[in-house]
């Protein structure tokens, strides 16, 4: 679960991965209980972001499909171990990915119980920030971005005006990364 690229949080609170001054942005509007978003995540951690993650910034947008029973409750948990440390943010996405399968709604509490002691942060404070309006906002006006933009499914990713949503080649995506690349002059 180790990427070798710099983890940061942008400006508007949200996880960049790779070249975070890079003029170059992959867009990624993602579900934490999706499937397709697994397979991505494995695609950005094994290809994408070494290929890619020193010149290029690949920004996390949470984007909680309302089918997925804690889909929501896991973006706004990644926004409160995001404003500790960005990298134990995406530390909380990529496990939690990773354990889709092993978890429920009704279990979801525990799972994040467990990843906080695993990771020495408060269990409790884990728990009350479900409720931080500020983190579920933050969570909203990721979401509506995507509604704006046209997103319905996930993971969307959007390479400028390059969508690729839900299942695609990782070819497809560098092609368009390497493109962006070669006319941001990078």
């Amino acid at each position: 679960m180790t990427t070798m690229t710099a983890i940061t949080l942008d400006t508007q609170s949200r996880i960049v991965e790779g070249d975070a001054s890079s003029a170059v942005r992959v867009l990624i509007f993602e579900d934490m209980q999706c499937p397709d978003c697994v397979a991505f995540r494995e695609m950005l951690d094994e290809k994408l972001l070494p290929r890619f993650g020193a010149r290029a910034a690949f920004e996390h947008r949470d984007f909680p499909l309302p089918k997925h029973t804690w889909a929501r409750a896991a973006a706004v948990a990644a926004r409160f171990f995001e404003a500790r440390q960005p990298e134990l943010g995406a530390r909380f996405r990529q496990w939690t990915m990773q354990s889709m399968d092993d978890i429920n709604a009704g279990e979801f509490e525990d799972f994040l119980r467990e990843f906080a002691a695993q990771n020495e942060c408060d269990a409790e404070a884990a728990l009350a920030a479900l409720q931080d309006r500020q983190f579920a906002g933050l969570v909203e006006r990721d979401y509506q971005d995507g509604v704006a933009r046209g997103v319905r499914r996930t993971p969307t990713v959007l390479v400028g005006d390059v969508p690729f949503v839900e299942r695609f080649k990782v070819e497809q995506v560098a092609t368009a990364i390497e493109a962006a690349l070669r006319e941001a002059g990078l």
